[in-house]
């Protein structure tokens, strides 16, 4: 009776004394959130409760083993396996401290900074993600590394490792020469402060958002919600667009191509008109010039401003629409036309134009911009 008891009550009492701890440290937790709101690492904290109960679980029945007396003939397999849950759990418990400590100075940091230096705050937003990755994968090799280290056999072969770790490192490093180069390309870009999450860029013609950024890759939205996945070593080799370096205030152009009679000192003041009625114009200026001319129309070009590329982006198609949709509406005749009529040629000597197919100057008529005026 004594040897059934006895294992019973070693494993049973170690998942109740697991269960106790951790709903008792969840609930310190909770309170200590609901109690400081100026901080969310107690919040935080609450997400590695599962972590945390696996490690209780695993050291207490690790040290309880012996006293159970449970399957002799496993001893050393169960042992083993419970110092493999042990070393995993840590490490997973490890990670979500970590996460939940750098998530909580990087909130406090980014509440205070927001409004003042916004690309400041991006650019700690990405060395914060690829620090928490870097972090990981350590906790991650040395976790794997000290598993495999619990095995006879492998703890034998480690002095054979480390004297041939220097050809398998050659060796590796040439198989993996790009994989290489993307990872010492993405610490380049989160130090080296070329491209931040939420940065607006420009990349083989396609506009959209830096949305995330690994040691490997860096994925761009688009404006139409196409996820774009590119080598990070894309940015450190090739050029780029970056409309969110330096300050995000942009100047936008909007181009008309317009008949030569167009009202260009009417189309000025119709800018401004449109302008003080588009929410996205920051008022800090705007312009309208002729800037081109051909045989058929001229080329009219207006200067917008705004604070960032999406309220350009709105500026522009509104001017564009409104100024297009006034000329159809009040100025007709400075849209661009087709000639029709025949040329008219040259007077001759005695001053008179000779007759065109046989019919007189004052009887031709004439279609579109080609009327003569009176």
């Amino acid at each position: 009776m004594e040897n059934l008891l006895r294992p019973l009550i070693v494993v049973g009492g170690s998942v109740v004394l697991t269960l106790v701890i951790g709903w008792a440290t969840d609930f310190l937790l909770r309170k200590a959130d609901e109690r400081h709101h100026e901080t969310p690492l107690w919040g935080l904290l609450r997400r590695g409760r599962i972590p945390y109960q696996l490690v209780l679980l695993a050291a207490l029945l690790r040290g309880a083993y012996d006293e159970a007396q449970l399957l002799e003939s496993r001893r050393e397999g169960i042992g083993q396996a419970l110092t493999l849950v042990l070393i995993g759990s840590t490490a997973w418990l490890v990670i979500r401290i970590a996460s939940a400590i750098v998530e909580t100075s990087y909130s406090r940091y980014a509440h205070s900074r927001a409004q003042r230096d916004p690309a400041r705050v991006r650019r700690v937003r990405t060395q914060v993600t690829l620090i928490m990755r870097v972090v990981s994968a350590i906790v991650g090799v040395v976790a794997a590394a000290s598993m495999l280290l619990t095995f006879p056999a492998f703890r034998a072969a480690g002095a054979s490792l480390l004297a041939s770790a220097g050809i398998l490192g050659i060796v590796a490093g040439v198989a993996a020469q790009s994989t290489l180069s993307n990872m010492f390309a993405g610490f380049q870009i989160a130090f080296g402060d070329m491209v931040r999450i939420g940065d607006t860029v420009v990349v083989d013609g396609e506009w959209g958002t830096v949305e995330e950024i690994t040691l490997t890759f860096l994925t761009v939205r688009t404006w139409d919600e196409r996820r774009i996945t590119m080598p990070v070593s894309y940015f450190t080799s090739k050029p780029f667009e970056n409309w969110s370096r330096g300050t995000p205030q942009m100047t936008g152009t909007v181009f008309w191509h317009v008949d030569h009679t167009a009202p260009v000192e009417a189309m000025r003041e119709k800018l401004r008109d449109i302008l003080r009625q588009c929410p996205a114009w920051d008022g800090r200026a705007y312009d309208l010039s002729v800037t081109d001319t051909t045989p058929n129309t001229m080329q009219v070009r207006a200067l917008v401003t705004a604070k960032d590329a999406d309220d350009i982006w709105t500026v522009r198609v509104a001017v564009r629409e409104q100024m297009v949709r006034w000329l159809t509406e009040e100025h007709p005749y400075a849209l661009p036309r087709v000639n029709t009529a025949d040329a008219i040629p040259p007077p001759s000597r005695n001053g008179h134009r000779p007759p065109q197919d046989g019919v007189p100057h004052q009887q031709r008529r004439y279609h579109g911009s080609a009327r003569p005026e009176r």
